[in-house]
């Protein structure tokens, strides 16, 4: 997909005359947080994180791996890159701001922006689609979650997720 100025606004031009698309997606998140290569590493810890039972005050930066399937060897479809912060004093809850960033063949390169509260111990957590690039532009929608596994002790966990998506 071009991706110039020009090619963009005719894109806008041929393709906002038309209803949105709705996709839905399904894929597997690998939080890493323990071992020799982890993919969510605190960047901000504050006095008082160590203390608290929610580990509120604390920031960290993810690059997760997406998966076709539950397995960790399951087909690769994307990375989960971005930020989240334990913002709770109540519950383990983080607000979370993160882009899907596709690598498969029929989404490779396109972009989900994914934002909102992450109260993890819940069994269901829905975030907010707030936008994307490529096949997804224009994207807003929905991302249910569902813890499939938490590891307490190396804080490791496979989510679940199921997205739909309006787009253009």
């Amino acid at each position: 997909m071009e991706k110039d100025p020009k090619s963009i606004q005719k894109w806008f031009e041929k393709n906002l005359r038309h209803d949105p698309k709705v996709t839905n997606l399904h894929f597997y998140l690998h939080d890493i947080v323990s071992g020799p290569t982890p993919t969510n590493v605190p960047i901000v810890i504050s006095n008082s994180t160590a203390k608290s039972p929610t580990f509120f005050g604390l920031v960290a930066a993810i690059d997760d791996p997406l998966t076709a399937g539950p397995d960790p060897d399951s087909e690769k479809v994307g990375r989960a890159q971005g930020l989240l912060a334990s913002t709770s004093l109540e519950e383990t809850s983080y607000h979370m701001s993160f882009n899907i960033v596709f690598t498969n063949e029929k989404y490779n390169g396109s972009t989900l922006t994914i934002v909102g509260a992450n109260p993890f111990l819940h069994e269901y957590r829905e975030l907010a689609v707030v936008g994307g690039s490529g096949v997804f532009r224009l994207a807003r929608g929905s991302a249910v979650l569902k813890t499939l596994t938490y590891n307490a002790t190396s804080g490791n966990a496979i989510v679940e997720y199921n997205v739909e998506v309006l787009h253009y």
